[in-house]
């Protein structure tokens, strides 16, 4: 094995530090493995040296998003989560080592994304391993009733020609939500009425963007989600809160940092 010469976070001059502790590559394999420290443990990596639908690596909003999600873990604890670009599924597996989140992963069609999160989700001691939604923004979703009152994305808005497509999936998951009969949000903070958890709504869309992109580019998918009927927040540390606009309530307590 040889020590690889390619981290992530070269790819960004002002990105916050990210943790690399190791770095291994199989000359004869596609892949890379690398352990990356994440809040309180290290996760075993396996990531596409090249991958077509830029799922192979991950990217630093990934790492800055795990903490802000331990920050503000009383949000997410008892939810019903489906990770958006889940590329190779480290997120959703730290979430699901660290709170025991039931939490889905879901990326492009494609099976090899679904496998590679698969051999991470063992590599790391999550079995089974998690669930997977093969999906492709803009196409048919594959439950015709979304159940997931909490959908997290990190580092998606790479590719502006995708926001129309991510936008109509986003749209869909958020206003078709059906919740299922057995599964009741936590009572702690939970307003059952006015359909609130924690402060946030339910269903709701928290995003962290850490790639930089031109403003008028990042405008286009907050300007395109209201078009959609969508309500966009910026809740601090570049974390985004999105949320059905027809389901607007007040809420609890406050959501900024």
């Amino acid at each position: 094995m040889d020590i690889a010469l390619f981290s992530p976070s070269s790819l960004f001059a002002d990105a916050e530090e990210v943790s690399v502790d190791e770095e291994v590559t199989d000359v004869h394999q596609s892949f890379v493995e690398r352990r990356h420290q994440f809040p309180g443990m290290e996760l075993l990596i396996r990531e596409f040296s090249f991958h077509q639908l830029n799922a192979n690596l991950l990217w630093p909003g990934t790492f800055a998003f795990a903490e802000w999600l331990v920050q503000h873990h009383s949000w997410i604890e008892g939810r019903r989560c489906l990770e958006l670009g889940s590329g190779t599924g480290a997120l959703a597996i730290f979430l699901k080592k660290s709170f025991n989140l039931d939490i889905t992963t879901s990326d492009y069609d494609d099976q090899e994304i679904e496998e590679n999160i698969a051999h991470n989700c063992q590599a790391n001691g999550i079995t089974p391993v998690l669930p997977h939604v093969k999906h492709s923004w803009g196409e048919t979703f594959p439950s015709a009733e979304p159940d997931w009152d909490l959908i997290i994305a990190s580092d998606i808005l790479l590719y502006v020609k995708q926001y129309p497509n991510l936008i109509k999936s986003l749209s869909f998951l958020l206003k078709s939500y059906k919740p299922k009969d057995d599964k009741a949000i936590p009572s702690v903070g939970n307003d059952q009425s006015s359909g609130m958890c924690m402060g946030l709504a339910v269903p709701a869309f928290l995003m962290s963007w850490r790639r930089r992109i031109g403003k008028e580019d990042e405008s286009l998918f907050f300007t395109g989600c209201e078009n959609a009927g969508l309500e966009v927040k910026h809740i601090g540390s570049r974390v985004y809160f999105i949320k059905p606009r027809e389901n607007m309530v007040a809420t609890t307590g406050s959501i900024d940092d």
